[in-house]
């Protein structure tokens, strides 16, 4: 059996398909992704982009359908809602999933529930938490409106009693994060944090599949379904006042 998943998205909604993913593995299976999150697919015996394999063009070239059609069976994540692409593709094994979680069920349930296979999963990465005493904090996300003011992060921060490292982004504005070239050396540097504070943001979801303790802050999506899933994840939604994060900070005994 070679089977091929099609994910499209960015790195959270990776992430909590997650499981779902590694549910469908079979002897060969192959992933197309985005560039970033193809270190994410551990799980793959190959990966591709989904721009490379050549999915994204209006018409598909003959190798990208070659290649498509040595597979026995395409879950797709991609084309869902793209009639002319669906029709271009239905001599081949294409199943196409939806990618929007209805309101109030969790993403990872829903997309286990998909690939019918048992709810309540925890994302996690082939990555051992080291903990090596440092608090990391990233304080972006893909949306500016997801974004608690950068001010509070730093106010935060102040109250931490250990070692702060900031990381961002390449094009986030940040003069003392740090930055990393790929997923992976990402996720390497949050396996040795002790506490990570975050936004709603794919990197938190990234430190909390690696089993660091996270603090999770949510100003506008619902947690009931967007949430990082882990032992170790607390949630602040919608706080009104830096108070409220350190009470989180408390609890997690990362405060002076």
């Amino acid at each position: 059996m070679k089977r091929l998943l099609i994910r499209p998205g960015a790195i959270g909604d990776f992430i909590v398909s997650l499981p779902a993913l590694e549910h469908l593995r079979v002897e060969y299976t192959e992933v197309w992704t985005t560039e970033a999150t193809l270190p994410l697919a551990h799980f793959a015996d190959r990966t591709d982009t989904i721009i490379r394999a050549g999915m994204d063009a209006l018409t598909l070239s003959d190798a990208t359908l070659r290649r498509l059609s040595g597979f026995d069976d395409i879950v797709s994540w991609y084309g869902a809602n793209r009639l002319d692409f669906r029709a271009s593709v239905q001599h081949l094994p294409f199943r196409f999933l939806s990618a929007l979680p209805p309101p109030g069920m969790h993403a990872v349930d829903f997309y286990l529930a998909q690939v019918n296979a048992p709810q309540g999963a925890t994302p996690r990465l082939p990555i051992e938490w080291r903990n090596e005493g440092y608090a990391v904090i990233h304080p972006f996300s893909g949306s500016p409106r997801k974004n608690w003011p950068l001010e509070n992060f730093r106010a935060l921060a102040a109250h931490i009693d250990r070692q702060v490292r900031w990381t961002a982004g390449p094009e986030e504005p940040l003069p003392e994060a740090e930055r990393f070239p790929s997923l992976r050396d990402l996720a390497q540097f949050l396996a040795g944090a002790s506490l990570y504070i975050g936004n709603d943001s794919g990197i938190t979801h990234l430190a909390a599949a690696c089993g660091v303790p996270t603090i999770a802050i949510f100003l506008t999506s619902d947690p009931a379904v967007w949430a990082p899933r882990g032992e170790h994840v607390t949630v602040v939604d919608r706080p009104p006042s830096v108070e409220e994060v350190l009470k989180a900070l408390r609890f997690c005994g990362g405060v002076e």
